[in-house]
């Protein structure tokens, strides 16, 4: 597939997929001569997994991590990276009910 069917294909932008490229999250395949470069299936899996990385607040340093991991070794690694986002969003939904609560605690003292 074309650039721009691989971004449509994933849901983003053709210069989206050029900046993945750019900071080596998905390889640019090589272009014949006279020709249109061509992605594969694996990249657009490869893309929609950075897509869906980020949909659950992993940044691109972590998804980088995360993808330098793919063999067998790496699998320990990935669980600790995510269970590590784990308790970093338990921590941060911890915050924002607290400050939910308290405003809601002072809003309810002033009536």
């Amino acid at each position: 597939m074309t650039i721009g069917q691989l971004a449509e294909a994933a849901g983003v932008n053709v210069e989206t997929v050029r900046y993945y490229q750019r900071r080596g999250l998905l390889s640019t395949p090589a272009k014949p001569v006279g020709g249109q470069r061509r992605y594969s299936e694996l990249a657009l899996q490869r893309l929609v997994f950075i897509r869906n990385a980020q949909k659950l607040a992993f940044t691109l340093a972590e998804v980088e991590r995360l993808l330098a991991l793919a063999d067998p070794e790496g699998c320990k690694a990935v669980r600790e990276i995510a269970g590590a986002k784990l308790l970093f969003l338990g921590e941060r939904v911890s915050e924002i009910n607290r400050a939910v609560l308290t405003a809601l605690t002072a809003a309810a003292q002033i009536e």
